[in-house]
């Protein structure tokens, strides 16, 4: 499915007379593969995540979630997490909305963690990249999801919602739907997918820029970089190299597609998959724009 934007890679690095061998034509066939195919991916991934997402409000989770299981619960906030958008800031209105309408802390919490850690459109990048495949992103979904449902069960245990400053509103406000009485259905499935043209189109407006440069520093490090240097720092050889990936990744804030490309080019170089995993979840999962928005909802206690 992804062999049309190798076959435009190897048109595009032959039309400029590079050998694909060498370390200008590998980085030119590298970028030129994972622009279009990240870009593709991007646009129609967004365009129907956000088609789901038009449907969700926190009182239909809400409603859904009265009455059920408390594990069912979690694993739900995690599926929700992971179709919520890629960065980590954008989560923490879904989560103080989820809050006041009353949905358990725990469960926000596991979404919370999940938004950020685990990305829909990183999942598919995953599975169509070279060095990874089913099984990294299976890897990187379970291990994410593992990590969100465990803190949503800690939170609960712990009883952390008594620090939280925001507390379940008395009555939720019911939106008006006689607006919606007049509208076909027709009319409803139009509005729905412009409505996701342009949530899609204006993502990839906002995101182009750092996806481009994520994609340069992954073509650069796949072209120039030497294996050696990476197997000493980050290689299996280490036995500090996971944790000097999680220090190297948290000070930095991105989201996954800028994070990917830079992912693909270590992972061809060698560096084993819990090392590039590990940088991948820290830089974007770990922000400090998110933790200021946090102490907004949580005393520094």
């Amino acid at each position: 499915m992804f062999s049309v934007f190798t076959r435009l890679a190897d048109w595009a690095t032959a039309g400029l007379g590079l050998s694909a061998q060498s370390r200008l034509g590998s980085s030119v066939h590298f970028f030129v593969e994972d622009f279009t195919k990240i870009f593709v991916l991007i646009y129609v991934l967004i365009f129907v995540i956000s088609l789901f997402r038009s449907q969700l409000s926190a009182e239909k989770v809400r409603d859904y979630l009265s009455g059920k299981n408390r594990w069912y619960g979690y694993f739900l906030a995690v599926f929700l997490g992971i179709v919520t958008p890629f960065c980590s800031c954008s989560s923490i209105p879904l989560f103080i909305g989820f809050i006041t309408a009353g949905i358990p802390f725990g469960i926000t919490l596991a979404f919370l963690i999940s938004s950020p850690l685990v990305s829909e459109v990183a999942t598919f990048m995953l599975i169509s990249m070279k060095g990874a495949g089913w099984t990294v992103a299976g890897i990187y979904v379970l291990c994410g999801s593992v990590i969100a449902v465990l803190g949503g069960w800690l939170a609960d245990r712990l009883h952390l919602e008594r620090f939280c400053t925001y507390q379940p509103a008395l009555q939720s406000a019911r939106s008006c739907c006689s607006c919606q009485t007049h509208t076909t259905r027709l009319q409803r499935w139009q509005e729905l997918l412009q409505y996701a043209h342009f949530f899609a189109w204006d993502t990839l407006k906002s995101i182009w820029m750092y996806v481009l440069l994520g994609l340069l520093a992954g073509a650069a490090i796949h072209g120039y970089v030497p294996v050696e240097f990476l197997s000493k720092y980050l290689g299996a050889s280490n036995p500090w190299a996971v944790p000097l990936a999680s220090v190297i990744g948290a000070p930095m804030y991105a989201n996954h597609v800028t994070v990917i490309p830079i992912i693909q080019a270590l992972l061809l170089k060698g560096v084993p998959v819990g090392t590039a995993l590990v940088i991948l979840m820290s830089i974007t999962a770990i922000s400090l724009p998110e933790m200021i928005m946090l102490k907004k909802c949580f005393p520094p206690k």
